[in-house]
């Protein structure tokens, strides 16, 4: 099955019989909290995506998109066509490795510098063309129409479920015990969610083989 937005929102109230005016007016914060700890926790190949840009001649830094969460690669075209692969690094040592930001030449290595930008050793020496392979964030399910659906609300539904009754039963001080059995049922959903998005999603039987699990 599936939820659509309105559909979530009726099945939290419904699991934790509370129709009450804040705890529905917080629907959306449970499912956004609830989306944001299953991205988290779980590579999925469905959120991932590449962006192409353009370094500046003379400025180290280079903007990333705006649903960028982590990266994956970043690759630039020289003049005379290569492709070349920078390598990722941490900020110390990019400022290590060009103290002089005036030096230029073909960029080598990248660093997260801040939410907005990567910073990048040595600053371009001309206007390159870039395309990032990153982990984006995906729009919320809260964000779209009451008949709306996400990837997440589609095909992770009980993990989605569980994460926002987790989320509600934090806010209602509900009773431990059934704190418990929506917090085993959530990490048991998301197991089998890391399965399918960090094995089932990147291999395949002819490579790989089937997978092979041990008997009971």
């Amino acid at each position: 099955m599936a939820f659509t937005y309105a559909q979530l929102k009726t099945a939290i109230q419904d699991y934790t019989d509370n129709t009450e005016t804040s705890f529905v007016t917080n629907l959306p914060v449970f499912i956004r909290l609830a989306e944001e700890k299953i991205l988290k926790e779980v590579q999925l190949t469905v959120f991932r995506k590449n962006s192409e840009g353009t370094m500046t001649q003379g400025n180290k830094y280079l903007t990333v998109p705006s649903d960028y969460l982590t990266p994956f690669s970043l690759t630039y075209i020289t003049s005379g066509g290569a492709q070349n692969f920078l390598l990722f690094k941490d900020v110390d040592f990019i400022q290590t490795y060009t103290p002089n930001e005036a030096t230029t030449g073909e960029p080598r290595y990248f660093a997260q510098f801040d939410d907005d930008a990567f910073i990048m050793a040595p600053t371009p020496a001309e206007n390159y063309l870039t395309e990032l392979h990153y982990f984006y964030r995906p729009d919320s399910l809260t964000a779209g129409s009451e008949s709306g659906t996400t990837w997440l609300s589609k095909n992770a539904e009980l993990t989605l479920l569980y994460g926002a009754l987790i989320e509600a039963y934090v806010y209602m001080k509900g009773e431990p015990q059934l704190m418990q059995d929506y917090e085993k049922r959530f990490m048991q959903s998301l197991q089998g969610l890391k399965m399918f998005g960090e094995n089932k999603q990147v291999t395949d039987q002819y490579r790989s083989g089937m997978i092979i699990r041990k008997q009971a």
